[in-house]
């Protein structure tokens, strides 16, 4: 996914931080990239490291479409929830696609639905990547 990278910033007692705007929203997230990048586009993969739990860090989302804000001390992710074959977790989050690992197995309905998830912004890292 192509992302506007605004800043890298470390705080004390943070991880690097990546200041990120797409054409949905504009957030703060763990950058695993240079930590001297300069602002501009990046191609990003992304990726959750925590566990999802229904009813505690997602739920149904109140509209649809990809989104991205800030939520008090967390991030708030809003994209399409699949469920593969195999019975893993993908959201869909503008045509990048990011692996959830589950706490508990999902409700019977929401695969195929809009979800938003609140995920610390530690917990959601964006890695550049080169085309």
């Amino acid at each position: 996914m192509l992302i506007e990278l605004v800043k890298v910033a470390k705080f004390p007692g943070t991880s690097w931080l990546a200041d990120v705007r797409t054409a949905f929203g504009h957030i703060a997230v763990r950058w695993c990239g240079d930590r001297t990048a300069e602002p501009g586009e990046y191609h990003v993969e992304w990726t959750i490291d925590e566990d999802i739990a229904w009813g505690r860090n997602a739920k149904s989302a109140a509209g649809i479409g990809p989104g991205l804000r800030t939520g008090g001390h967390c991030v708030v992710v809003r994209g399409r929830l699949s469920l593969t074959e195999d019975g893993a977790a993908l959201l869909d989050l503008n045509g990048a696609t990011i692996l959830l690992h589950l706490a508990d197995p999902l409700p019977d309905g929401v695969a195929g639905t809009w979800v938003e998830l609140f995920i610390e912004r530690e917990k959601i890292a964006v890695y550049p990547y080169e085309l």
